[in-house]
């Protein structure tokens, strides 16, 4: 365990074994020393484009070397990494520029078509990865390395990363992640995986999660290996995995139905994992999963605010059950008044951390949404839990207005804003129904301007433009009226559970298949 004023990414650096392998991006592969070299390099050109401590840097990337890069490099000289889900269109990428208010943006070259939607971009310089020999107004190449920064004696509390995660009644939140909460992410992580020094740790999750984020984490703190992988894929995620010779991997809740769907073949034993983190998995196909691959999963529970603050170790799992709150965390099950309820009586989780900087700061640029979070000094997750005697967590559904589908938390507000700007569309409910894949599917509720045809068809070609892939509705039902309470709030309890119904019109169904752009 490093000191708490060592808890941060250049401290983590500097004491990793300099010899060790430390990650692998397609065909390269950096050791400790590598990656020191260009935190400096890429912390050198950073701060040659104006970035000092404390500034925000955005990146639309995918998982590549540049992406890496600029992990490494804000962390080295204090600046703050803002990496923005590559699946976001134009009016979220201009919101999440807006609110972070990062002068400089990394963009992928095949991404640039997105940043036509977002308006005038609220940035002084562009960087575009892949855009060799551009240069047009604020737009030129990524850079290549430039004369070594100095490491930035950066604190335990100062911001790592503003990760976004989903709204519920409002925007998408930034959420501010400290250095050691960022430790502490890959300190929980790598000890509720048993990671080892000789382990690969191999995901094909985006980096602009928490969840592959602090892969690299572990990987420092264990002397372990990370294998990072441009994407899921389903029918070659195994060979992949031999190929990389993997021994951990990371799997989101609906990942593991999608392999288990798949036809049986030999190489889902012809690899060397081990472990697997599978949070949200239902005991079932956990069991099912295990028995199948010889892979053993480990649940648990944590969110992008505070730190993975619940599970166990394969050895000690309990089927159905989430797991004990870990070590340096204190959890409570609380009724809508915050008053905590006797064991077995479901309620909200809520959270806090006994060590410093170890959950989130809050939330960037909506102190009231911070308080009401955090209120009464809890962290108040919005998800319902249920407390055995032995003090072990089940969970049982979410309190939140939000949509889990694909490993995604999708923000219905978002999703009704896209279409509600539609101009037949007069009103716009978004809201979860149940999937074949023990996530959520997209369904919404419309009502059609009087006069106006309905085409589905072309609705989901509208939203395919100005949302993510992801979040595109499966289920669309045209009603008269949505229902509302005295002042005039829809009452989305009542459409959950109305549900799918025989006039629902199913995207799926139809045969129609939304792109990934």
């Amino acid at each position: 365990m490093l000191a708490p004023m060592d808890r941060t990414l250049p401290a983590m650096l500097r004491s990793a074994d300099p010899e060790r392998k430390l990650v692998t991006v397609g065909d390269t592969t950096w050791t400790v020393a590598d990656a020191c070299r260009i935190a400096a390099t890429r912390g050198g050109s950073l701060r040659d484009a104006g970035v000092r401590r404390g500034d925000p840097v955005a990146a639309l990337c995918g998982n590549g070397s540049e992406l890496l890069e600029l992990v490494l490099g804000c962390g080295w000289i204090g600046a703050v990494l803002v990496p923005i889900n590559t699946a976001a269109m134009g009016p979220q990428i201009g919101y999440y520029l807006r609110n972070c208010g990062a002068r400089l943006l990394a963009v992928e070259h095949r991404f640039l078509n997105r940043l036509m939607l977002a308006g005038t971009l609220p940035v002084e310089r562009v960087w575009v990865v892949g855009g060799d020999g551009l240069s047009d107004g604020l737009m030129e190449p990524f850079p290549g390395p430039a004369d070594p920064a100095d490491a930035e004696f950066a604190l335990s509390g100062d911001p790592f990363a503003v990760l976004y995660t989903s709204g519920t009644t409002g925007p998408s939140k930034g959420v501010i992640c400290p250095h050691a909460q960022y430790y502490w992410w890959g300190a929980n992580s790598a000890a509720l995986l048993e990671v080892e020094a000789d382990d690969v740790l191999c995901t094909t999750l985006p980096m602009f999660h928490i969840n592959a984020l602090n892969t690299l984490a572990q990987a420092l703190l264990t002397g372990a290996h990370m294998v990072l992988e441009s994407r899921f894929s389903a029918s070659g995620f195994w060979s992949a995995m031999a190929a990389r010779g993997a021994t951990v991997v990371y799997l989101l809740g609906a990942m593991v139905p999608i392999l288990l769907a798949q036809p049986v073949t030999q190489a889902e034993r012809a690899h060397r994992v081990r472990r697997g983190l599978g949070p949200g998995v239902p005991a079932d196909l956990m069991t099912a999963f295990s028995e199948r691959t010889g892979v053993s999963l480990v649940d648990g529970y944590g969110s992008t605010e505070t730190n993975f603050v619940i599970g166990e170790t394969v050895a000690d799992r309990k089927p159905g059950a989430m797991g004990r709150i870990r070590p340096g965390f204190e959890a409570q099950v609380v009724d809508e008044l915050d008053n905590p309820l006797p064991a077995g009586v479901p309620g909200e989780l809520v959270l806090r951390a006994r060590e410093p900087f170890s959950f989130a700061s809050g939330y960037l640029g909506m102190a009231d949404k911070t308080v009401e979070a955090w209120r009464n000094l809890w962290f108040h997750t919005g998800d319902r839990v249920a407390r055995d005697e032995d003090g072990w967590f089940r969970f049982v559904d979410r309190l939140k207005d939000v949509i889990r589908r694909r490993g995604e938390n999708i923000s219905s507000h978002e999703v009704e804003q896209v279409l509600l700007s539609h101009p037949d569309v007069e009103a716009a409910a978004a809201f979860p129904v149940a999937s074949d894949l023990a996530e959520d599917e997209v369904m919404v509720a419309l009502v059609i301007r009087p006069g106006q045809p309905f085409d589905p068809v072309a609705l989901m070609g509208f939203c395919e433009a100005r949302m993510p892939h992801f979040a595109v509705p499966r289920y669309v039902e045209v009603l008269a009226d949505l229902p509302r309470t005295e002042n005039g709030k829809i009452q989305k309890f009542k459409l959950r559970e109305r549900g799918v119904t025989a006039g629902t019109w199913d995207r799926e169904a139809a045969g129609y298949v939304v792109r990934r752009r």
